[in-house]
């Protein structure tokens, strides 16, 4: 049987069991912070286990996607090397809610494998295993299903902990949990392997292909078991291991799901089909990075777009070893729609995304992969001992954008073994680098060294009273600061805010006895304020009493637009889905600006949909709460926060309504009424998968809707028009300018009929034929075709060139007269006229057209005309 047919033969089954076929759910689990990716086919039933959601049904079966490459169920490094792991595979389930249990869940599995009508597999290659402590499964094997004791199995907690064990099943350390029953597949005495439980249970004549696992618990996270409210079942069979028994063949990749896509592979990579071990790591990872992809995951330095750029990067390097030239690997896309986008039509739906996601990071890759690998193989070379030291894994990671599973991959495959606290000691001092660098502004902060700390009182003042702790002067610590000198000034306390997470630093002026500092712009370094500026009058010393006042203005226009930032990064992920992330923001008076993961430009209906969406919440005018507390609550609180950033011990989460919340240590409105109005005003990218969105809001928004007002008029007023009827105005205007081109057209096409009837007296006869090849300047394509035609008809045997230079370019049409077709092509002719003048051309053996951009070289093309014919008859 195909894959196909067992997967259609699996779901039929289990329908005629009164079970309600339901679709696979998205690799990306829903609510479900636990998991990093879908799998098993239980996932999208938890809540149904656990007794938190009621569903229509009460059993159900399913094909599920899976993928295990990231977290702790993570199949990665073994990809390639053996015969059943995978990153993506498909998981044939059967499930009970509250419904039958242990009995009929045993029944079913024996019959769709063992019954002539389903699978047929011969009862005594099947071997049976249960927890050592389920007597209730071991006695419905034995006495009602037949099972002889010797291929019966208990197993116990064999994993070193209670409930520890290769048949007790846990989602995860916390979640649904029970005994299970495995069935195992006796591929005969010829593959060495013994049976479970035994010292031989590692070799490949015993395999795995059903288990059924009876949902009996909730493990909470302090290991306790809590009995479910009904006991349910979860089984799961992949389909591949099925397939590879169906097919008779021991390893999954010998089977029809894998055999299109290793061709496509190699076809792809320009090798053979050997049974190559990396052949088959390229052949795994398409399908794992076709199906994220297709399900919203883009790559990225976290989270899931992480793991999918290690498997692209691997697949790439793989592909490398084979010798692959150039981006391959999306080549295969085709092949993995071809064999399963029947069965998943995202896949179809998808495919050009897919392929343009995979080849813009393999493009990326390929850019500092080649160079990597010969620094690699250089620190190889020259390593002492078997430990890659964390400073070379590191180096590749930084400069080179391997990430330390790709250099482990290599080394594993060399026997060596990763400095991994080493690497992250040498990624701790380039944070800490990167933060040490970061400067905005006047570029003070490399200079000025500050040893005191500033307290921030500006969440709930612009203004307030302050001593002068620190002055600076050109980098270095000064007692005075005189009228018209630039400086830092450094406060015991400041409502200034200090330029951080994309909101510009506050600006203001500081008011002494003896003078007044104007201050330009705040920066931070260490726990200490930096007020950049100039002293505006009198003289500033330390120690002195001052009094502080930000700009209250341009502070509040600035709060409207970083509250605006929080609640369209939320309507971004509404929008356009889960794996919108910011990537960097900048916010001031003026507008917002906000980039962020995503990796095609966003139609216009999307951005409507957004500022629909942010005006909505706008106008509902919620609360915008803050609340300090610890990262882990915080988390709890689904608040989100930047991939890389380094939050304390105590961190800020602002919430606005139930629509966002993130964590934030900057300046916000303090109801979203206050922004007033979202207004986008642009759209596009800025690296590969990265776009950015610039706003507008409150004063800003009106005055940008006041513009656009007056250029509507403005425009109306041109065309004798009114804002009411400007679209039938410029309507009009539009189509009258289209019947004055279609006039002309004609015009044209009547001066070159005249013209015509001169030409044809020119044309010159080569062995019987009619030849003709003219320039006529200013003429479009248009015109010259009609030309050509009329000249065929007033040639008869004829073979003819036309030219021009219009608008800059070169225009070329080629006729000749049907009888000539055999001996001479108007299309071979094209090909040599364009080539001439820096172009390309082609067309029907009658007519063709062309054109280039080397007007120089028109007469030369022209004269090709004769030689051409010549040659040809």
């Amino acid at each position: 049987m195909k894959s196909a047919e067992i997967r259609e033969a699996f779901l039929r089954f289990f329908e005629e069991q009164g079970h309600t076929r339901v679709a696979s759910s998205s690799l990306i689990p829903g609510n479900d912070p636990t998991l990093l990716f879908t799998n098993a086919g239980m996932n999208q039933f938890k809540d149904c286990f656990l007794g938190q959601e009621k569903r229509a049904y009460t059993r159900a079966v399913s094909s599920q996607k899976c993928v295990r490459a990231g977290g702790k169920h993570n199949d990665l490094e073994n990809v390639g090397y053996t015969a059943r792991h995978h990153t993506f595979f498909e998981m044939l389930g059967n499930f009970s809610f509250g419904d039958y249990f242990k009995r009929d869940a045993i029944s079913y599995a024996w019959n769709f494998l063992t019954s002539d009508k389903w699978l047929n597999l011969p009862k005594e290659k099947l071997w049976v295993t249960v927890y050592a402590s389920d007597d209730e499964a071991y006695d419905i094997w034995t006495k009602e299903i037949g099972v002889p004791a010797e291929r019966m199995v208990r197993i116990g907690d064999n994993k070193g902990a209670p409930y520890a064990s290769d048949n007790f099943w846990t989602m995860g350390d916390t979640g649904p949990c029970g005994p299970c029953t495995e069935i195992f597949y006796d591929h005969g005495a010829d593959i060495w392997g013994g049976p479970p439980g035994s010292p031989e249970e590692d070799g490949d004549r015993y395999i795995e292909i059903w288990n059924n696992v009876f949902m009996q618990f909730n493990r909470t996270a302090d290991g306790v078991l809590h009995p479910l409210p009904a006991p349910s079942v979860d089984t799961g069979m992949g389909l591949e291991r099925i397939s590879a028994v169906l097919q008779h063949v021991h390893s999954n990749y010998e089977i029809d799901l894998f055999q299109s896509l290793l061709t496509a592979s190699a076809n792809a990579i320009g090798c053979t089909n050997d049974n190559q071990a990396s052949l088959k790591v390229v052949a795994d990872h398409i399908r794992s990075c076709g199906f994220l992809v297709a399900d919203g995951v883009l790559p990225s330095n976290e989270g899931r777009g992480y793991v999918l750029r290690r498997i692209i990067r691997r697949a790439c390097r793989h592909g490398n070893k084979l010798g692959a030239k150039g981006s391959f690997f999306y080549q295969i896309v085709g092949a993995l729609v071809a064999e399963m986008g029947e069965a998943f039509p995202e896949l179809k739906s998808q495919q050009a995304h897919i392929e343009r996601v995979l080849k813009a990071e393999e493009e990326q890759f390929a850019k500092t992969l080649e160079q990597g690998l010969k620094i690699l193989e250089q620190d190889l070379a020259e390593l002492k001992g078997d430990v890659v030291p964390g400073d070379v894994v590191f180096k590749l990671y930084d400069t080179y954008g391997f990430p330390m599973d790709l250099t482990g991959d290599i080394a594993r495959e060399r026997n060596l073994t990763l400095d991994e606290a080493g690497f992250e000691r040498e990624m701790e001092a380039q944070r800490v680098r990167a933060r040490s660098a970061s400067s905005f502004g006047m570029d003070y902060n490399s200079l000025v060294k500050v040893d005191v700390a500033t307290e921030f009182t500006g969440y709930k003042a612009t203004s307030g009273s302050a001593k002068v702790v620190g002055l600076y002067k050109e980098g270095q610590a000064v007692d005075v600061l005189s009228e018209g000198e630039e400086g830092v000034v450094v406060l015991d306390q400041t409502p200034f805010y200090a330029e951080s997470g994309g909101q510009i630093g506050d600006s203001g002026y500081l008011q002494a006895s003896g003078g007044r500092f104007d201050v330009r712009d705040t920066t931070k370094t260490g726990g200490a304020f930096l007020h950049h500026g100039v002293l505006a009058s009198g003289s500033l010393t330390i120690g002195a009493p001052v009094e502080t006042h930000v700009e209250a203005e341009v502070r509040n226009a600035t709060a409207l637009n970083h509250s605006a930032t929080h609640l369209l990064h939320a309507a971004l992920r509404k929008v356009l889905g889960e794996h919108v992330q910011q990537k960097g923001s900048l916010v001031d008076s003026q507008r917002l600006r906000f980039d962020f993961s995503h990796f095609e430009a966003i139609k216009p209906e999307q951005l409507k949909a957004l500022e629909d969406i942010v005006n909505a919440e706008i106008r509902k005018n919620s609360p915008v709460e803050t609340e300090e507390t610890d990262i882990e609550t915080a988390k709890q609180k689904g608040a989100m926060a930047l991939f890389g950033e380094k939050y304390g011990d105590s961190v800020r989460v602002l919430s606005m309504g139930d629509f966002s919340v993130e964590l934030c240590g900057g300046i916000h409105a303090n109801r979203t009424g206050d922004i007033g109005l979202l207004k986008i005003i642009s759209e596009g990218g800025v690296a590969s998968g990265v776009r950015r969105i610039e706003a507008v809001t409150g004063a800003a928004a009106l005055a940008y809707l006041n513009a656009a007002e007056e250029q509507l008029k403005e425009a109306a007023n041109l065309v004798k028009g009114s804002r009411e009827n400007l679209i039938d105005k410029l309507s009009a205007v539009l189509e009258r300018n289209r019947l004055l081109e279609k006039q002309l057209e004609q015009l044209q096409a009547k001066a070159a009929s005249a013209a015509g009837d001169d030409l044809s007296a020119s044309a010159l006869d080569v062995k019987g034929v009619k030849v003709l090849a003219v320039r006529l300047d200013g003429q479009d394509g248009k015109a010259l075709l009609a030309l050509v035609d009329q000249l065929k008809n007033k040639l008869g045997r004829a073979v003819i060139l036309l030219g021009s230079v219009h608008e800059e370019k070169v225009v070329l049409v080629a006729g000749v007269t049907k009888d000539l077709t055999g001996q001479l092509k108007a299309g071979d002719l094209m090909k040599q006229a364009a080539a001439a003048v820096g172009g390309k051309g082609g067309g029907r053996p009658d007519m063709a057209q062309g054109g280039g951009i080397d007007a120089g070289a028109l007469d030369a093309a022209l004269a090709l005309t004769v030689p051409f014919v010549e040659q040809g008859l």
